[in-house]
Parts: structure tokens; C-alpha cells; sequence
């Protein structure tokens, strides 16, 4: 699959995922704000790759700061930081990721400092994609030979770089040579599953048909779903976890018509500070995105319009929890804290 960013040692080089599948466009960003400015506008996004955007994004903010001392160095450098984390609220790898190059920072002297934090970058990126191929392993074995998999929102290399999470499953499991086909919802408002989802299946030659999001419980009751599979923005310590607006419709659906449903993500997207799912914060987007589509407005003027872009969904309705570290299943908070100190 095709990753969607590169560093080239002197700037970012980032897929412009906004003007995909029509054109493949690249993005040479060598701003720190443009990074910034990409992430906000979902030219980048997907909760994996975000993190590895902000971990060089900061290691080229600071190349532009001049101190004359680590503590003039740090101060300048907090305030990019605090740029990166007002980007994107809901998705906690950003935040992970923050922290690690705040510590690089912190650890390295003045003269290293720039090096140090370009570095860690670097070791983030290797990590993740370290971290889907595990994914995609340890899944494989949850997808049965012939199964119809529904999945939601983009939760491939687009969004997560090496394979992928929920489709890095898909794809390890077609490596392995079992016969998968994948129903993937179109996503509304922003459409990720049409755009997206299917221009990374075809490019894999995986066989993927695109329905509506209303159309998932159709599906399910005919007995076409075998299983679903998504990805993560963020997992609290109880295993409630936050994805894509629609997906909890989806988890409703799926224990309904008793279909398995599969969160597949890295431990950086486990936030064990947070207890339940009440308590992530939940990203509301601009009304245009729901009200327009490529600059024609579909609804009535002065009709207003609500656009959060995620949901929660319970650990009640996930059969399991595909992680780089092993599968939870039936997840709980102890559980999940289990497997989260085993990592660490």
C-alpha cells in the first residue's frame, strides 16, 4: 500500500488526501505551520499518522527557533506544541506523540537539541509501522476464508502508514491467501470510506463495494456481514473507544444481528488516563462540511446543521481489541490495563 508521508530530511512530503481518488497530489511542507494547517484540514489525517505528522512537524518548528539558552529554547518550543495540540482534539497519538518529543527536548543539550528531536520523529514513524504489521498478523486469524467484511471510515496506510490497521487485518489476511471481499460505507459527511477506503482496496486488488452509511443494517439482517472492522481515534482505559461519526450506529447494529465487531489499533491510541468513554472530548466541525458538497450548498439557507466529527462507542458492543501486543477479547479495564503496563 501506498504510505501517504515521507521525510525528507528538509520537509515534510504528505498525500493531500483531500484530493484523492481523483488525483494523487503531494505536499512538500517545510513550515511547521502548514503541517499544523494540513492536519486541521484533513489533508492529513487518520489518528496513527497524525501523531507521526506532529513528531516531524515539531522537529521542524524547532529548527526554526534561536535561543540563547535551553530554557529560551523550550519556552519557543511549547508554543508550536501547543499549535499541534489545538489541531486535532479527539485523536490521543497526537498527544502521545507530544509528549515524546517534549521529553527528547528535555533530555537533550542545547547544541543536540535539533537532532535529538528529528531522531524521535523518525523512531516514531519506524514504530508505527512497526506496530500495523503486528496489527494485520495478529488479526488475520479473526477473518474467516470467504468472510464479506464491513468496514467504516479509512483506517488503512493512509491513516495509519505501514498497512494499516482495520484494513492492514484485510490485507494480511488476502496475503495469507484467504478470499475476503469488503463492504465499505461511503463515511458521511466527509465521504474517507468512498474516497479513500476503496482507492486503497483497489490499489491492493482487494475486492471492496461501497454502500451507504444507512444501508450497514440492511446488509447485517441479510446475513451478507460476516464481520466488522474498524479503527480507532482514541480507546479509554474501559475499552468505550472514540471512531468516525457512525460507527457506534454500526456496533448497534452488529451485536443485533450477533455479526463480530473488531477495533484494530495501536497501543498509542489507548488513552488509560481516560476512564470512560463520557469523558473524551469529542471534535465538532465546521456545519459547511455537512451543508455543502464541493461548494454547493445542499441545504436550505438558515437551516443549521450539526457536525461532530466522531463518535463513542461502549466496550460493551466489541468483540475484541486488535492491538500490536495481542487481541483483547470481551474488553475490559482490566484487561486493558493489563496488556497496556505489559507493553511498557
Amino acid at each position: 500500500m501506498i504510505q501517504p508521508l515521507e521525510w525528507t530530511g528538509y520537509a515534510l512530503r504528505v498525500i493531500d488526501q483531500t484530493r484523492l481518488p481523483s488525483r494523487l497530489v503531494w505536499l512538500d511542507l517545510s513550515d511547521y505551520r502548514d503541517v499544523v494547517e494540513a492536519i486541521k484540514t484533513m489533508r492529513v489525517r487518520g489518528a496513527p499518522v497524525i501523531g507521526i505528522a506532529a513528531g516531524y512537524g515539531i522537529a521542524l518548528g524547532a529548527r526554526g527557533i534561536r535561543a540563547k539558552s535551553k530554557r529560551d529554547f523550550m519556552g519557543k518550543l511549547e508554543v508550536i506544541i501547543r499549535d499541534f495540540a489545538a489541531s486535532r482534539p479527539t485523536a490521543v497519538d497526537l498527544f502521545h506523540v507530544i509528549d515524546r518529543m517534549r521529553g527528547a527536548a528535555e533530555k537533550a543539550d542545547l547544541r543536540n537539541i535539533r537532532r535529538m528531536l528529528s531522531v524521535e520523529a523518525r523512531k516514531i514513524h519506524t514504530e508505527q509501522v512497526a506496530a500495523s504489521e503486528c496489527i494485520g498478523r495478529f488479526g488475520a486469524g479473526l477473518i474467516p476464508d470467504g468472510a464479506t467484511v464491513l468496514t467504516h471510515c479509512n483506517a488503512g496506510s493512509l491513516a495509519a502508514a505501514g498497512i494499516g490497521t482495520a484494513l492492514g487485518v484485510i490485507s494480511e489476511a488476502v496475503r495469507q491467501g484467504k478470499r475476503v471481499t469488503v463492504m465499505a460505507d461511503e463515511t458521511r459527511p466527509l465521504l474517507q470510506g468512498a474516497r479513500l477506503t476503496a482507492w486503497e482496496l483497489k490499489q491492493a486488488g482487494i475486492p471492496v463495494t461501497i454502500i451507504t452509511d444507512s444501508m450497514a443494517g440492511h446488509f447485517m439482517k441479510q446475513g451478507v456481514i460476516d464481520c466488522v472492522i474498524v479503527g480507532a481515534d482514541r480507546i479509554t482505559a474501559s475499552g468505550d473507544f472514540a471512531n468516525k461519526i457512525g460507527t457506534y450506529t454500526l456496533a448497534v447494529l452488529a451485536k443485533e444481528n450477533r455479526v463480530p465487531f473488531y477495533v484494530a489499533a495501536p497501543l498509542s491510541s489507548v488513552d488509560v488516563s481516560v476512564k470512560s468513554g463520557g469523558d473524551i472530548p469529542i471534535e465538532e466541525r465546521s456545519e459547511r462540511e455537512v451543508t455543502h458538497l464541493r461548494g454547493k450548498r445542499l441545504v436550505p439557507r438558515g437551516v443549521p446543521a450539526r457536525n461532530p466529527a466522531f463518535d463513542v462507542t461502549p466496550a460493551g458492543y466489541v468483540t475484541a481489541i486488535i492491538t500490536e501486543r495481542g487481541i483483547v477479547v470481551g474488553p475490559s479495564r482490566r484487561k486493558i490495563l493489563k496488556l497496556f503496563k505489559e507493553s511498557n
